[in-house]
């Protein structure tokens, strides 16, 4: 036969110059702004009560006045119902993945993409200035652009573009932290700027003087902004498929960069365990889009076809139930939307009934012809499963006509109950009640898989207890993380550890084509090896050598670094 089956038995419906690049407009009545703009009022909304509870909480303790008590923690159980209430908020807001979804999506199940991290204003400007000037001996004044750029990236920072731009802004940034922190953030002082992020699930402010939490937020923003970019991706078309397949597994490889690099971030939404769940969610999404992108075209109605695909489609509902089984598990579970738990156990059931289906469609509409390959089809099918059902053997299944009618039909059974506990799950849970493309999709594959076994059902057979074997799952296309954009380190001699001036030039004409003095170290900074005594070059170059310079080479010009430990030299900049 050469007709196609349709995957889900549904068919379709169907500043840039600049080097700080500004972020998206947050006052773009978009779907994604108005949520984010939400999500940030909902934060304001949250800390504010926590403050309350902290309050309540404090004199609670402090006093011994029965009514004052009595008064105290009536108030206590108004609070904690409107932080209950602005919880359930915000986990609408992690439930609403259709304005996430691309506008052309008609026949595809909705995926789930991560919302943002928010962040409060912040001023570098007096600290930096006041540590310019304190440690390298510079008006801090003179910076004053340059540290307004910064902080203007930083605010854009807030607002990404949900493409390609917004994650090299945030990259852009990312960037920069680590030469932030090796230049102003020492080790022996605090800088009095505090980063205060919200955790993504529960809206919980978390503050700190330590820069590794502004690193780890962005890092997370970089992850959940692949998410988005995957979801907004058109899974109608290869091109588009490959796009979410990409942005998904760059998704899971910046989390896991997060989890292996930042193993101490004080945010439930960053730590290891949500993290695992997360990378395993993205790994899932990008095998989902995986088998979508095999079926795009249409699936050969046709032995070795079929038995690929249940072995696919097993793949993409093992994963699942793996991120469902995650998810499950304490604290997760009681931080994440039940949305998402949902899902994962409603795409879990979809799949694995579509490997059954597809396992039954084989058998039952495939007869062994004398003209095919019996090996090929007994090895295909015993790959297929763990155990024989039964303890029958392939060739017996493959030759005799009644024995694959009474396995298909066992298959067909199996696949729909696993859609009707599918539909089950999906009638819980109001949000997922709202996707009514997800719906449409789930309805269409239980009919299909009902309508299938009913043409196989005989009237005759009052008794049929054999029990389908679970299909093993297999890819040809494993879903991989990508790993991260990798980011260079600062220069060692530029550090809030060491005390080294701005670069001084100097100038030195060559005679007889020799300098006197050989550089060690490639690339720059190098340092000077040695000197010779009666080179007036090289005595130039001892002299800061001396002091405690360091001398670093670029292009044609030496460049010499000055501790600060001593005086500085009086030399001219130009030495001839």
């Amino acid at each position: 036969m050469t007709d196609t089956i349709m995957a889900n038995g549904i068919k379709d419906r169907a500043g840039q110059n600049g080097y700080f690049k500004k972020g998206w407009n947050p006052l773009a009545l978009t779907g994604r702004s108005k949520l984010q703009n939400e999500r940030a009022s909902l934060n304001q909304q949250i800390i504010r009560q926590m403050r309350m509870r902290a309050g309540a909480e404090n004199l609670l303790r402090a006093t011994s006045n029965n009514k004052v008590c009595e008064m105290v923690g009536l108030e206590l159980s108004y609070i904690n119902s409107n932080l209950q209430l602005l919880m359930e908020q915000l986990e609408g807001l992690n439930s609403s993945v259709e304005v996430y979804q691309n506008v052309q999506e008609t026949s595809s199940i909705p995926v789930i993409p991560l919302g943002l991290k928010e962040t409060k204003d912040m001023d570098f400007s007096v600290s930096f200035k006041d540590f310019i000037l304190e440690h390298y001996s510079e008006d801090g004044s003179s910076f004053e652009e340059e540290i307004a750029d910064l902080m203007d990236l930083r605010q854009a920072c807030r607002t990404p573009g949900r493409n390609d731009t917004g994650v090299e802004l945030l990259a852009k940034y990312f960037s920069h932290l680590p030469l932030l922190e090796s230049r102003f953030f020492a080790p022996t002082r605090q800088m009095g700027i505090f980063f205060t992020w919200y955790d993504s699930f529960t809206g919980v402010p978390v503050c700190q003087q330590n820069i590794s939490l502004e690193k780890a937020s962005i890092l997370f923003n970089i992850g959940a902004l692949y998410t988005q970019i995957g979801t907004r991706c058109n899974r109608q078309t290869g091109s588009g498929l490959q796009d979410a397949i990409t942005a998904f597994q760059k998704a899971a490889g910046v989390l896991h960069h997060l989890k292996e690099t930042f193993t101490h971030t004080p945010s439930y939404d960053m730590s290891p365990s949500m993290l695992s769940m997360l990378i395993k969610m993205m790994l899932a999404q990008a095998q989902e889009c995986l088998f979508e992108k095999i079926a795009l075209s249409g699936i050969r109605n046709e032995f070795f076809s079929l038995l690929k695909m249940a072995q696919e489609a097993a793949k993409v509902g093992d994963t699942y139930g793996q991120v469902h089984q995650s998810m499950s598990q304490t604290p997760i579970k009681d931080n994440v939307p039940f949305f998402w738990s949902t899902m994962a156990q409603v795409k879990t059931n979809h799949y694995r009934s579509l490997a059954h289906y597809f396992l039954a469609t084989a058998l039952l509409d495939h007869q062994l012809r004398p003209s095919d390959d019996e090996d090929q089809q007994e090895k295909a099918l015993s790959q297929v499963y763990d155990a024989m059902p039964d303890g029958r053997s392939p060739l017996d299944i493959l030759r005799k006509r009644e024995e694959r009618r009474h396995i298909g039909k066992a298959h067909l059974r199996r696949a729909v109950m696993g859609h009707e506990e599918g539909l089950r799950i999906h009638g819980l849970c109001r949000h997922l009640r709202k996707l009514e493309v997800l719906q449409d999709i789930l309805l269409a594959s239980h009919k299909r898989s009902l309508a299938k076994f009913n043409d196989n059902n005989q009237d005759d057979e009052f008794t049929d207890y054999l029990e389908a074997p679970d299909i093993i799952s297999k890819t040809e296309h494993k879903a991989e993380m990508e790993m991260p954009m990798s980011t260079k380190g600062p220069l060692s001699v530029f550090s809030a550890k060491q005390r080294w001036t701005a670069p001084r030039t100097v100038r030195l004409k060559l005679e007889d084509r020799d300098l006197g003095f050989t550089l060690r170290g490639d690339p720059v900074p190098v340092q000077v090896t040695s000197l010779d005594p009666l080179c007036p070059s090289a005595v130039s170059i001892l002299y800061y050598w001396l002091l405690g310079g360091r001398v670093r080479l670029t292009g044609g010009r030496v460049l010499v670094m000055h501790t600060g430990h001593l005086p500085r030299p009086t030399l001219p900049r130009r030495c001839e």
